[in-house]
């Protein structure tokens, strides 16, 4: 698969998981790119974590830099119907249960759930935003990521790096294939046919199960 196709990809298959009418938080980064994906008949609600409840479609005619952003700095809009709330009202409706879903990359993901995605140590961050509240509140938790970096597995035994939350994930979408986490491990439950299971799983260094039931990723 050429480097180019890769995120979006991803987050085409992302998009499936949505159902219409569904509260939905996106991550920064890949995770922005689902909405363009949405299935025909599927509209969400799309939520941001800074006090936006309906976030809409950027372009040069709304587009307030100063003013308007998203959780991840970036120019945001408001949608038609869509309102600005305070930050306790926002992380009210997450700790709440009310999101549906969020989706948010990932630096590492572990077989027991778990993620770490806010800092490298020794590296800059600007912090980490709601991911917290968003991993425990959030009905289902989804993470959008590429399978490697650099070569190297993100899917791992344990997690190296600090943990943002732990055994919170739902569910793990990578060029290679779909995952669910389970109280018995990772289950690839959909394969990439580019690639074989075992280039899967020689890509992984969690142990893969692999379900009975494994289909074509579509």
């Amino acid at each position: 698969m050429e480097k180019s196709e890769i995120k979006g990809f991803i987050a085409k298959r992302v998009a499936k998981e949505l159902k219409d009418g569904d509260v939905v938080n996106l991550g920064i980064g890949l995770p922005t790119l689902v909405p363009n994906y949405l299935p025909e008949g599927v509209k969400v609600i799309l939520q941001s974590e800074n006090g936006i409840v309906g976030t809409g479609t950027v372009n040069d005619d709304n587009k307030d830099p100063l003013y308007v952003t998203d959780a991840g700095g970036s120019p945001a809009a408001v949608g038609s119907g869509g309102a600005f709330i305070d930050s306790c009202s926002s992380f009210g409706l997450i700790r709440g249960g009310h999101v549906d879903a969020t989706i948010l990359g990932g630096l590492e993901v572990d077989e027991e759930g778990s993620l770490s995605n806010w800092i490298i140590p020794g590296k800059k961050v600007p912090g980490m935003g709601g991911a917290m509240d968003l991993l425990v509140g959030a009905k289902n938790v989804i993470v959008a990521m590429e399978h490697t970096a650099k070569g190297n597995p993100k899917i791992l035994k344990k997690c190296r790096l600090p943990y943002t939350a732990v055994h919170c994930i739902t569910k793990i979408i990578t060029e290679m294939g779909v995952i669910n986490v389970t109280d018995k491990g990772l289950e690839l439950v959909e394969y990439n046919p580019e690639f074989t299971v075992e280039q899967s799983q020689e890509a992984t260094e969690a142990t893969l199960i692999v379900s009975p039931d494994l289909k074509p990723m579509c």
